[in-house]
């Protein structure tokens, strides 16, 4: 696995850098007077430890039959191992080349992989991070084919120009056997035979190779006689071909649909010609051509029929039927229809011999995206449950979340609602592919990964453990009506695919509440529920965030705007915004412009929910004048408070989802107070088609929301609006030469000046400079990089909060950073992180008793301010900057610019080693980290370039040093920047190789063994050896060693393995100097023993002589 090399920044560097600073303001404290930090460089590290998901573009397969492992590869060089659930490794060819064929040295530890670019590697898999030990380069061939036989260290490679080499697999040398072309065909054909598309030995006979060539002819070549023995022609292109195990029969599938079946001493015809998906024409005509059988497996059982297993050969009018697996049994033929098209399949099989009884159990099929084993002993073929996380990818992911150190109980929560929504029907069998052995992993803590997909599914995963395993699923495009037809479908969509996909949530994991947004500009809240309930009317409220039009170019600074509703075809339309994917609807129809009417459609029949997820409420932003609704941009929820916030380029909107009504509904600039430094002008006169504000008309808003709500509630609506008129000063008079951030490279919300809510914070803090109490509170960060405090007066609980309106009001600005805003979080004065209070779970559903002991447990407030004295830090990170301010006093007191040439896609605040830092991830390729709340700069490594707005869009960091990206559109793959985590590493990884017997060879019996027949056996270094066959051409291949010993000894020097390792060196020495022992009493016996030969000698040379010839 490949580490990094990482710049490790110097502490107290920042002290005296010019990015970060601690400005010496008055009142401010310096940097050793505010909080001592733990976090040093030396607790970082950035290394991938797994990636999880199905292989994207697979392009060839291999199993293992006695370690049960099973390799993937791709066509992007990626190699993925799989054994038992849990176990799975990814690894990577250096040059990217498609992985052409795969080939286990069985039972050895040792893969073979032969890629696009004509080089052949040897993986050593008795290590846990599989590394290359050698490769070969053709120069001047191309590789078409590879076969090593079974116990065999000696490898056979066709090629395009018809030959084969041979390579031995242990020193990855060439002998100087060839089979040559010209040889191997008729020296009376005329023309050349094609590509080598098959080899294997006769099962029987180790000395009798089987060539198959793709103009259709196969040769059985003697390989001590050198010469083919026989010949078999046929006039259609050969795919593929398989022995019958005794040897004296093999098939061949054809490009017309057709099988062959030759008897190796009958060469002059088939003995068998069919076509298995043929029509068989009644004059007795050759039957009409089929699509080609591009692979056939012919396997032998003791009890019955053989079986044959084949893709393809379906017939030509068949046109738009799925791909299929053809399994003939005696005289059955099933055929079994395949999602996806069929890239490969393998027949697994009781014994790796192949010249014993096959027994066949199953077929492991690889499709283009999902991968498949079909049980053969069971009627009906059922195939086995996949307890791989292979699933990713069922509907496009379109945003990620990742929660390390979950409550404890979640998983198991989740699991045991998601275990009833699994399919029925699968083999009763256990999965036969189980090779490989757990990692003995340290961390403890659960971990969830949230995906959402494109067709509104939300998906939770185990992540706990390095392993990935599917939890539940919640389906939320139950809660709309689906258009049944083209002429159905409602032209009020905002998009023509995908209505339902999911653009961002916000997941509370100890109150369990779920809150998500889509593509329609729609909200869903959720509860958690153990008990299935039906609902007869799913609650909806529905929303009017309007952008105000006007052509003034001097508005009024005081912040008094008269609603006016904007024209249909106005300049300052939304739609004009809408990002190229969503088609512009015209805004006059036969009716009118649309208004009022929500993109989506809530069903209206009764809906039945099974326990877990169950709606809560539905909000729906409507069209305005004939303008669709913008899509929303950021979305929190808070379960102690009983509130949603959610904001696009139009403004916010805050709902009470206890009394189900809207509170708050009002346009970005108005949340500046009409004093403010930072204020922006809702109109510029230089551009009027290009509003830099988008004031909500509010009045409207509430009114046409109060009026359009399904819920009995909504008329106890408050908007208690307060501006404060406190002016805010700069911290930073840098900050006033604020350019605009390259937001709109990432989320395209920018398109236009038009300021667009980005971020939301739910906090316990100081709302304004002279309070001395903590209260709720909201965090509103927007594109343009403002911070604002928006005020919440909450009734108190029980009856009293579902009757009594919430109160808010807008505080006015906090802070100014360069970029949009992306993250933020409060410190306490020790530099912990206070999260946003919630409420435990309880279950909706349940009786009231249990409902109150849960909501006792509510967490406390944090303390209240002494006078004079900050107690709380405001932590702030934009696309550019990160800003650290005292509350209540707001004053900044550390601030840092991040980049000044790129933009960071993602930060979080994250847990780390028991203390807090900001993790970001720049769109140059950064990653880098920044201790709490000095800001000090403790990792910056370049990682991974942006190259794909995938990795943008679900890049996400969690506590403990975890994070995770999607680095294909089937695939997460999971990085550490923990130094702790990368030392453990070589532990928490699970083993590939375990030492298991190799199954005895298959009795030959007393005749057999007595008047031959057996198998023939064939001492192949006597043929292929240098001193028999000679040195091959140095100019045909190049040898390149790999670095996998290197690999070996670098992954086993760290953690318990790395005193294994020093433990393995010190017996090494002792090993050598035994070895030196061993040598100078092996020169002693030599010399005992050259004495007693010349002693021996001696006594023959006198023995027959009397004394006197002496």
């Amino acid at each position: 696995m490949k580490k990094f090399k990482i710049r490790k920044v110097l502490d107290g560097l920042t002290a005296v850098s010019s990015s970060s600073s601690a400005t010496a303001q008055p009142g401010t404290p310096r940097e050793n007077d505010v909080v001592p930090e733990t976090l040093q460089s030396e607790h970082f590290q950035l290394c991938k430890t797994v990636r999880h998901g199905f292989p994207y573009q697979p392009s060839s397969m291999a199993f293992d039959p006695v370690q049960k492992i099973l390799a993937v590869g791709t066509q992007t060089g990626a190699l993925r191992l799989f054994g038992r659930a849990g176990v799975e490794c990814y690894c990577q060819h250096e040059s990217g080349a498609a992985v052409i064929q795969l080939q286990f040295l069985i039972n050895e530890g040792a893969l073979v992989s032969a890629l696009a670019d004509d080089s052949i590697h040897l993986w050593n898999l008795r290590q846990k991070i599989p590394a290359i030990l050698h490769s070969l380069k053709f120069n001047r061939e191309r590789i078409t084919y590879c076969h090593l036989p079974f116990q065999s260290k000696w490898l056979y490679i066709g090629t395009e120009r018809g030959n084969i080499h041979i390579v031995n697999v242990e020193s990855f040398t060439l002998s100087g056997y060839v089979i040559m072309w010209n040889k191997a065909i008729e020296l009376s054909t005329k023309t050349h035979p094609g590509p080598v598309v098959h080899i294997s030995d006769n099962p029987m006979d180790e000395g009798k190779l089987l060539i198959g060539f793709e103009c259709g002819v196969v040769v059985l070549w003697d390989l001590k006689c050198k010469k083919a023995d026989y010949r078999y022609n046929y006039d259609e292109a050969i795919h593929s071909v398989a022995w019958h195990h005794e040897g004296k029969q093999f098939v061949c599938s054809h490009s017309d649909g057709t099988l062959t079946t030759w008897n190796v001493r009958a060469p002059a015809k088939p003995a068998q010609i069919i076509t298995p998906h043929g029509k068989q024409p009644k004059d007795g005509k050759k039957p009409e051509p089929c699509k080609p059988i591009l692979k056939v497996e012919y396997k032998t059982t003791r009890a019955g029929d053989p079986f044959m297993v084949l893709s393809g050969g379906l017939s030509y009018d068949t046109v738009g039927r799925r791909a299929c697996l053809t399994v003939m049994h005696g005289k059955s033929t099933a055929v079994l229809e395949m999602d996806y098209p069929i890239v490969d399949f393998l027949t697994l099989c009781e014994t790796p011999y192949p010249n014993d009884f096959q027994e066949p159990y199953a077929v492991v099929v690889l499709l283009e995206r999902d991968l498949v084993l079909i049980d053969l002993g069971q009627i009906g073929y059922p195939i086995f449950e996949n307890p791989y996380p292979l699933t990713i990818h069922e509907s496009p992911v379109t945003c990620c979340e990742y929660f390390a150190d979950c409550p404890a109980e979640l998983v198991p929560a989740l699991y045991s609602i998601g275990s009833r929504q699994k399919r029925q029907g699968y083999s009763k069998k256990e999965w036969p592919i189980s090779g490989g052995n757990w990692g003995q992993g340290t961390q403890s803590y659960p971990e969830i990964i949230i995906t959402g997909h494109a067709d509104g599914s939300i998906k939770f995963w185990d992540a706990s453990a390095l392993m990935l395993q599917v939890l539940y699923k919640l389906k939320t495009a139950k809660v709309f009506e689906r258009a049944r037809g083209k002429e159905e479908k409602a032209n009020t969509d905002i998009v023509e695919e995908d209505p339902f996909a999911i653009q961002t949530l916000s997941w509370c994991p100890e109150s369990r509440m779920l809150c998500v947004a889509g593509v329609s500009a729609h909200v869903i809240v959720y509860r958690f529920s153990k008990q299935e309930v039906t609902t007869e009317v799913v609650q909806l409220l529905e929303v009017r965030m309007q952008c105000e039009f006007g052509e003034v170019d001097s508005p009024d600074p005081g912040g008094e705007h008269t609603p006016t509703l904007p024209t249909p075809g106005a300049s300052s339309s939304p739609q004009e915004t809408e990002p190229p994917t969503h088609p512009s609807i015209g805004s006059n129809s036969s009716d009118g412009p649309r208004d009022n009417i929500p993109c989506l459609q809530v069903r209206s029949s009764p809906l039945k929910q099974s326990p877990g997820y169950q709606v809560e409420l539905v909000i729906q932003l409507v069209w305005v004048s004939g303008e669709p609704p913008q899509p929303i941009t950021s979305l929190a929820i808070n379960s102690s408070y009983g509130l949603v916030v959610f904001g696009n380029s139009n403004g916010l909107a805050v709902v009470d989802y206890l009394q189900k009504t809207l509170l708050l509904n009002m346009g970005t600039s108005e949340l500046y107070s009409p004093s403010d430094p930072y204020q922006r002008q809702p109109h510029s006169p230089r551009k009027a088609r290009q509003p830099s504000g988008a004031p909500c008309d509010s009045n409207d808003g509430s009114n046409t929301s109060e009026d359009r709500c399904k819920s009995p509630t909504s008329a106890k609506m408050s908007r208690k609006i307060s501006s404060s008129s406190e002016p805010k000063p700069d911290q930073d008079a840098k900050d006033n030469s604020f350019s605009r951030s390259r937001s709109s490279s990432v989320t395209s919300i920018d398109r236009e000046s038009r300021e667009a809510i980005s971020s939301f914070y739910f906090c316990e803090s100081f709302p304004r400079k002279t309070d001395s109490l903590v209260s709720p509170c909201v965090l509103v960060g927007t594109t343009q990089g403002s911070v604002m405090m928006v005020a919440l007066s909450l009734p108190p609980s029980g009856d009293q909060r579902l009757q009594q309106p919430v109160g808010i009001s807008s505080c006015g600005t906090l802070a100014r950073l360069k970029g949009g805003i992306l993250t933020m979080a409060l410190l306490d004065a020790t530099g912990a992180l206070l999260p946003p209070s919630y409420e435990s779970w309880y279950d909706p559903n349940a009786s009231d008793e249990e409902k109150e002991k849960s909501r006792r447990r509510r967490p406390a407030s944090p303390p209240s301010s002494q006078e004079g004295q900050d107690s709380h830090f405001a932590v702030l990170c934009s696309e550019k900057q990160a800003k650290v301010v005292a509350l209540p006093s707001q004053t900044r007191i550390y601030k840092h610019n991040i980049t000044e040439t790129s933009f960071v896609l993602r930060a979080d605040v994250v847990q780390m080693a028991g203390t807090n830092c900001i993790a970001c991830f720049c769109a140059n390729g950064h990653i880098m980290t920044l201790s709490l709340p000095s800001l000090r700069p403790l990792l910056d490594m370049n990682y991974l370039p942006l190259t794909d707005m995938r990795i943008a869009r679900t890049f996400c960091f969690s506590n403990h040093g975890q994070a995770l990206y999607l680095t294909s559109p089937t695939e997460i793959q999971r990085i550490t920047y923990s130094q702790e985590t990368c030392d453990n590493l070589q532990e928490m990884l699970s083993e590939l190789f375990t030492p298991v017997e190799t199954p005895e060879a298959p009795n030959r019996g007393f005749f057999k063994g007595l008047f031959g027949g057996g198998a023939q056996s064939l001492d192949r270094e006597d043929l292929f050896g240098e001193t028999a066959a000679g040195k091959a051409s140095r100019s045909l291949a190049q040898h390149i060693p790999g670095p996998g010993n290197m690999e070996g000894m670098k992954g086993a020097a760290s953690g318990v393995v790395g005193d294994l390792a020093r433990a393995r060196v010190a017996l090494d020495e002792r090993g050598q100097k035994l070895g030196e022992l061993e040598e100078r009493t092996a020169a002693m016996m030599a010399s005992a023993e050259s004495f007693s030969k010349h002693a021996h000698d001696m006594m023959l040379k006198y023995k027959d002589k009397k004394w006197y010839q002496l």
